[in-house]
């Protein structure tokens, strides 16, 4: 068998798929093919086996099962893909494993069961201390096949909720830890149904729609208390060979190393005699909580928040620290930091002095033309063609330094006045 037949095998195999790319890889060189015959016992009942076993070809059976009714039988034929044995513990097989047919088994070994458990399902080699903060945001934690925990980070951006970029990329993550690590998201549709509540964990439940060579689709719902709060739609394909071209150029704008970052703009404005002093105490005594995102804007100027301006919008961003290189990770962090400021541009033309606007996130789309790194700056262009019926409509574009265009972005949301400082959010809607 050739090493790259058996990788992409055990990326199909759904136990492993929550596990790092270079997780998957060290296991598909360290797996033993074994044979049998049909009618020979793989693991007898009482014994502890050689280690976890993954059906590559033929059928077994499970024998002595729990339930042996005739209706539950199919459930114990075991097939291509599926997996039995025990890789972290040291329990014995409470049943037999006969081969029905020829059967032939990849066998990963008790002594690499580690492989199993990496520290992060991003990196098998980096511990939660010491990835980069967004990284850290987007770990999950398996619960079972297709069921991930999430938690907002007592230093994670929160804004009086659960972040709606952190959801959608937590999501993402979650949907990209059910498919073969060679297939990463092109497109992904998002609904907000209610705000998160960030002092409990979110709970995201995969389903797979469909499973194709080049193709994967799955539904992600995010639940809190029991109720769905956010769901999403992502399709997910192989790279492959094809056209191309790019008809949209990246505007000219100032290179990211030119300009000043949001914290420096912040320390910039607190002494800026052309801003109002009301702004500029409020941003002094406003507790600021800095982001895992650098963003740097093209065009910094002499406004606030209650300052009309035009419905656009150009910065640099890139995450903070260095990534881990899986390639689903670069495009979670892309989903997560596009909600950053995305929504607030098609507030720009209404803004004036005293006026407090609410801007609420409702759908999401994005679509990923071209791979890309996250840890090196992405210039985002946001355009917002129209606001109605208390709801705002932006688009964007995100290109990197060479020109290429990576990503198309479209979102609504609520946009509404504020009449009373302390109205609380219960949903979207």
């Amino acid at each position: 068998m050739a090493k790259e037949e058996v990788f992409e095998f055990l990326g199909n195999v759904p136990l492993l798929q929550r596990l790092p790319g270079s997780s998957v890889r060290k296991i598909s060189e360290l797996v033993i093919l074994k044979h049998y015959g049909p009618g020979e016992y793989v693991v007898r009942e009482g014994e502890r086996g050689d280690g976890l076993y993954f059906i590559w070809d033929g059928e077994a059976e499970v024998v002595g099962s729990v339930s042996t009714d005739e209706e539950n039988h199919p459930e114990f034929q075991l097939k291509r893909y599926d997996y039995f044995g025990f890789g972290l513990s040291n329990a014995v097989h409470h049943a037999d494993v006969v081969a029905s047919t020829k059967l032939s088994c990849l066998v990963l070994p008790h002594e690499h069961s580690a492989l199993l458990q990496p520290k992060s399902i991003w990196s098998a080699e980096k511990s939660l201390d010491t990835c980069s903060a967004v990284e850290h945001i987007l770990h999950l934690e398996p619960i079972e096949v297709d069921i991930f925990r999430g938690i907002t980070p007592p230093d994670a951006p929160k804004f009086g909720k659960v972040f709606g970029g952190q959801i959608v990329g937590q999501a993402l993550a979650a949907a990209s830890k059910s498919v073969d690590c060679l297939k990463v998201v092109h497109s992904l549709h998002a609904y907000f149904l209610l705000v998160g509540d960030f002092n409990i964990p979110i709970i995201y439940q995969v389903y797979r729609l469909r499973d194709g060579k080049s193709f994967a689709t799955r539904k992600v719902d995010a639940i809190q208390k029991g109720n769905v709060i956010f769901t999403l739609l992502a399709s997910f394909q192989k790279e492959e060979l094809g056209f191309h071209h790019q008809e949209v150029s990246i505007p000219s704008v100032p290179a990211p190393d030119t300009l000043l970052s949001m914290e420096e703009l912040r320390e910039q404005r607190l002494t800026d005699p052309r801003l109002p002093r009301t702004y500029r105490n409020k941003v002094a005594t406003t507790e600021f909580i800095p982001w895992p995102i650098e963003i740097r804007f093209c065009e910094p100027k002499a406004s606030t928040n209650q300052t009309k301006s035009p419905p656009s919008l150009r910065y640099w961003f890139r995450a903070k620290g260095k990534l881990s290189d899986d390639p689903a990770l670069h495009r979670c962090v892309v989903a997560y930091a596009s909600d950053l400021i995305f929504l607030q541009v098609s507030l720009n033309p209404h803004r004036r002095k005293g006026m407090k606007a609410r801007a609420v996130s409702l759908d999401h789309t994005m679509w990923f033309h071209r791979p890309l790194r996250v840890d090196d700056w992405v210039l985002f262009v946001i355009f917002s063609p129209s606001a109605s019926n208390a709801r705002g409509s932006v688009s964007g574009q995100m290109f990197n330094q060479k020109g290429e265009l990576l990503v198309s972005l479209v979102q609504e949301g609520l946009v509404r006045k504020v009449n009373s400082a302390n109205s609380a959010i219960k949903s979207n809607l």
